[in-house]
């Protein structure tokens, strides 16, 4: 019996290719009841703006064996039998390695990654051709439990109003959950430390300004019921769900650019695979010119050397990168209080 499978015409800077869609009735998100097909016409409808957010940039795929309910894996080095109009671009890892990483510069290769079950599109803040040197700001406000999206809106507003005071104009997406990211782009001429650095001194300006809505505390144990920084995700080889990625969560939602006049009245579940592209003919990509006026981070980097004079020192990285210099214990604080 042959093997159900579909084919998209799918238009590029070299013209059309014809990309097949294997299993394309494969249901992915059970909930509504969307497939591997709808997922790609998805990427097809919206791949102009996915392009401007993630092209051009290493990209690791999250990858699914049946649906976003069921086992996944993450793809950093390209899966095997790419199409040769796909390329890849090493990078080096917080371990010092150097691996191959995939690059979309064309939506046929989003498309593509669909077939090898891609749901989710994580990019790095660096481009392909500096990827040592990020030329975006990312901020993860990540709601704790007790709180949610609502919560998250008046810290995004105060966010902005820091950067915007460092010099920076933020741009913000949904998560595609309960959370909000902040994006401010920036001159590609810092490493990836100095900008995890600049990152955490806007966090703890931040905390100072709503220190019972705010917390920079690594630890779960000690956030309560507040919005938490992220500032990990400023690391080399972090990297949060791309602008217009869709989520592997159940009503498929997306990862959506929003303006800030609509943060207020934002509800992240009704933006989703369904509902974005019709989103994008009628109201545009809010975040089609933010790359046109990049900013440093000069001034967020005083904040943190003033922060350091002052007694507050490095804070903790992932548990998976090698000890970093002046890093805090990697243990938690009640267990560490338990030992003493």
């Amino acid at each position: 019996m042959a093997r159900e499978e579909a084919h998209l015409t799918v238009s590029g800077p070299h013209g059309d290719r014809e990309m097949r869609v294997s299993s394309p009735g494969r249901v992915l998100w059970p909930g509504p009841g969307l497939t591997k097909l709808d997922l790609a016409r998805y990427l097809v409808d919206v791949g102009d703006a996915f392009l401007a957010a993630n092209g051009g940039r290493p990209v690791t795929l999250q990858r699914f064996k049946d649906t976003v309910d069921g086992e996944q894996f993450f793809s950093k080095n390209p899966p095997k039998g790419a199409p040769e109009f796909v390329r890849s671009v090493d990078v080096v890892y917080p371990s010092g390695r150097s691996h191959p990483q995939l690059v979309i510069d064309e939506i046929a290769a989003a498309v593509w990654a669909v077939q090898m079950n891609t749901v989710v599109f994580h990019p790095w803040a660096s481009r392909a051709d500096n990827p040592d040197k990020p030329d975006e700001l990312r901020i993860d406000l990540d709601p704790q439990p007790g709180t949610g999206f609502a919560e998250a809106v008046p810290v995004a507003r105060e966010l902005r109003r820091v950067l915007a005071e460092a010099g920076l104009e933020a741009f913000i997406k949904t998560s595609g959950s309960r959370g909000i990211h902040v994006f401010a782009p920036i001159e590609p001429t810092r490493e990836f430390l100095d900008v995890r650095h600049a990152v955490i001194a806007a966090a703890r300006e931040l905390e100072r300004r709503m220190p019972e809505q705010v917390t920079t505390a690594w630890w779960k144990e000690e956030r309560g019921a507040r919005i938490f920084v992220d500032f990990n995700q400023a690391n080399r080889d972090r990297t949060m769900a791309g602008a217009y990625s869709p989520r592997a969560l159940p009503q498929a939602t997306v990862s959506c650019p929003i303006r800030w006049e609509e943060l207020d009245d934002a509800d992240p579940k009704t933006l989703t695979i369904v509902t974005v592209p019709e989103r994008l003919k009628i109201a545009g990509d809010p975040w089609a010119d933010m790359h046109s006026n990049a900013g440093a981070v000069d001034l967020l980097l005083e904040w943190w050397e003033r922060d350091l004079a002052a007694g507050l020192g490095e804070l903790p990285f992932p548990p998976d990168f090698p000890k970093m210099p002046g890093e805090p214990p990697r243990v938690q604080p009640s267990r560490a209080r338990t030992k003493g």
